[in-house]
């Protein structure tokens, strides 16, 4: 649909051939613009409440800072995960605004700063080596318009450290729970609140946690029955989960 179509269409709603729903319902299955290498979705806020989000692990610093320049030129936020100082660079050169947050390796855009959550995020953290999937949890949910807080190195390790910030718990309407090792924070923090929490496995601990795969069964394999997992160090997909919860 180019722009003569889209202009038709706006022709058929002030003429009464055309429903505004049904206009907006066109407009959510736009296509792409084609870079060649990459097929930017433009029009996934509309279907989906929030901008594409580039993956710059794989791409070219140039590459990179292309899909991030067209997607600031259609408003609202941007952000890239798994990126580098690199591609940061190259982003920089395109869109002045851009900003690099070291601890979540995201490259953010952030210009709309409406609140669209109803209450609180709270990113957990077991352990300080499991901060950048936490961080990379909070920037997401942060651009996607919510409240955000967070209780880092508070594993079960000295569980005494969770207990002290009980507090921010129960405020919160989602939980997102980071967590290496063996995996079992998740389950203290379940059995705790009565809210959604979603648990992120990392890919920190010895030999025998196969790079995560121990934390991800032994949180599949949870007792707590408010817990959900997501994929090993995910913590974007946790922050966007998290987010679309707290919309309802």
């Amino acid at each position: 649909m180019n722009s003569d179509s889209i202009r038709k269409l706006f022709e058929q709603v002030r003429s009464g051939k055309l429903s505004p729903d049904d206009a907006v319902s066109r407009l959510r299955h736009l296509p792409f613009e084609d870079l060649g290498f990459a097929k930017v979705d433009h029009h996934r806020a509309l279907r989906a409440g929030m901008p594409e989000v580039v993956f710059g692990q794989g791409k070219t610093p140039a590459q990179v800072a292309l899909i991030f320049a067209r997607l600031a030129k259609h408003g609202g936020n941007v952000m890239t995960t798994h990126s580098t100082q690199q591609q940061f660079s190259a982003v920089k050169k395109k869109v002045r605004q851009a900003e690099y947050r070291d601890s979540a390796r995201a490259i953010v855009l952030h210009r709309d700063h409406k609140r669209y959550g109803r209450g609180l995020i709270v990113i957990v953290s077991a352990g300080t080596s499991d901060m950048p999937v936490a961080e990379e949890a909070f920037v997401t949910a942060e651009l996607m318009g919510n409240d955000v807080e967070h209780l880092y190195d508070v594993g079960v390790a000295g569980i005494h450290r969770l207990l002290a910030n009980h507090s921010t718990l129960v405020r919160a309407r989602v939980a997102i729970v980071c967590a290496g090792m063996e995996g079992a924070l998740p389950s203290v923090v379940g059995g705790l609140v009565g809210i959604p929490v979603i648990a992120v496995p990392t890919s920190v601990g010895y030999g025998a946690s196969f790079n995560g795969l121990a934390a991800l069964l032994g949180m599949m394999n949870s007792c707590a029955s408010n817990v959900s997992v997501v994929n090993i160090d995910n913590g974007f997909g946790a922050g966007y989960v998290a987010s679309l919860i707290n919309r309802l």
